[in-house]
């Protein structure tokens, strides 16, 4: 499986806060997330614009950690944050179903993003005490690995009767079958109809129909005296249906 890689887009609102960050990407880097922040990557004489290019357009996905603050200046357009937001903008609107920013908000009494994400669903770690539900729903995002799994589709509950015929028909074809089989591997070389009736425990006009079926397919036939015997297509459908043991 691919590790997904991630850009971490913050303000440098205080030590705290770039603590938190720091925390942040530690956890996600121990989850499987190659998380990518400027506390790790940038050291004096780098080149700020390049490294936000650069790891921007080569990242899965971009958090943007969305106090206060950051809003203020990517909304103004101002410092790194600004500059981070012209890029992604442009990306967003050359892919404008890509799901590759997600909001994250870490603000006291307000869930603000800025303008250009006003349409994005965001995870709020807003909660101090409810960190670790949403630090779960962002790893599972990551990963592509949701808690809830979009169940397959069943039967219509609805379906008319006839419409289920063929798969009863397959199974009492294969119980008929299976009662032939056994009388052959015992010695007989023939099955009376009578004991099927009994055997089978089914409407003997279903059984009738069940029989004209296994004839069709020529799975069976009749001898002189209208017993049923086993043909050799039948014997094929008794092995790949492993009526027989071996």
């Amino acid at each position: 499986m691919a590790i997904p890689k991630v850009f971490i887009s913050y303000s440098h609102d205080s030590q705290e806060h770039k603590q938190w960050v720091l925390d942040l990407a530690t956890r996600l880097r121990n989850h499987g997330v190659d998380a990518i922040i400027d506390q790790w990557e940038l050291r004096p004489g780098d080149d700020l614009p390049h490294f936000m290019e650069t790891h921007l357009s080569t990242s899965d996905y971009v958090l943007m950690v969305c106090t206060e603050k950051y809003v203020e200046k990517a909304n103004m357009g101002k410092g790194g944050v600004g500059y981070e937001k012209m890029i992604v903008t442009a990306d967003l609107l050359a892919n404008i179903d890509s799901n590759k920013v997600i909001p994250i908000i870490r603000q006291a009494g307000t869930k603000q993003v800025p303008t250009f994400l006003k349409t994005k669903l965001f995870i709020d770690f807003s909660q101090v005490n409810e960190f670790e539900f949403s630090f779960d729903e962002l790893v599972r995002t990551l990963h592509g690995s949701p808690l809830f799994k979009k169940p397959d589709i069943g039967n219509n509950p609805f379906v008319p009767v006839e419409n289920l015929r063929p798969d009863k028909t397959a199974d009492s074809l294969r119980e008929l079958m299976g009662f032939i089989v056994d009388d052959f591997e015992n010695g007989d070389d023939y099955t009376w109809y009578k004991s099927l009736v009994r055997r089978m425990n089914i409407s003997r006009i279903y059984l009738d129909d069940i029989i004209a079926t296994a004839f069709e397919q020529g799975l069976i036939e009749y001898d002189y005296m209208e017993r049923i015997v086993l043909t050799s297509k039948g014997k094929f459908y008794a092995v790949e249906h492993k009526l027989i043991r071996a």
